[in-house]
């Protein structure tokens, strides 16, 4: 069973969303996900400053077996990037909640951040999907 931060939240597409102090939002991909992609070997980043829409795909990561799309949990303005991801894209296998975050989002509204899964709902999202 992967290891589940419980101060993130989650959407069904596995990406973890952490509400950092300064209201910023920290946007990743789970560690089920990334154990699921196997070995990462690209991350194709978004631009500091585009606006992305809750639910659209904002990034994309690549493993030697497929790619896959990472959405935005939330409307926002993306303000930073992890750049260092494209020298060293296998830091999100290795750190998926830490050091392998993948952008950050200037929040429009906080209240779609009540649409997300807790810890709890995602661990038992995983369960289901291992039946």
């Amino acid at each position: 069973m992967s290891e589940i931060p419980g101060d993130l939240k989650f959407l069904k597409s596995h990406e973890w969303a952490r509400v950092e102090g300064d209201g910023k939002l920290t946007v990743g991909i789970s560690d089920h996900a990334q154990g699921l992609l196997g070995d990462l070997v690209y991350v194709e980043l978004p631009s500091v400053g585009d606006r992305v829409e809750a639910g659209n795909a904002v990034a994309v990561v690549e493993s030697v077996k497929a790619a896959s799309d990472v959405y935005a949990p939330v409307t926002g303005t993306v303000t930073a990037v992890n750049s260092a991801l494209a020298d060293k894209p296998e830091t999100i296998n290795e750190d998926a909640y830490g050091e392998g975050w993948i952008l950050t989002l200037e929040v429009e509204d906080a209240s779609q951040l009540e649409d997300l899964l807790g810890p709890d709902e995602y661990a038992e999202l995983l369960e289901d999907e291992d039946h």
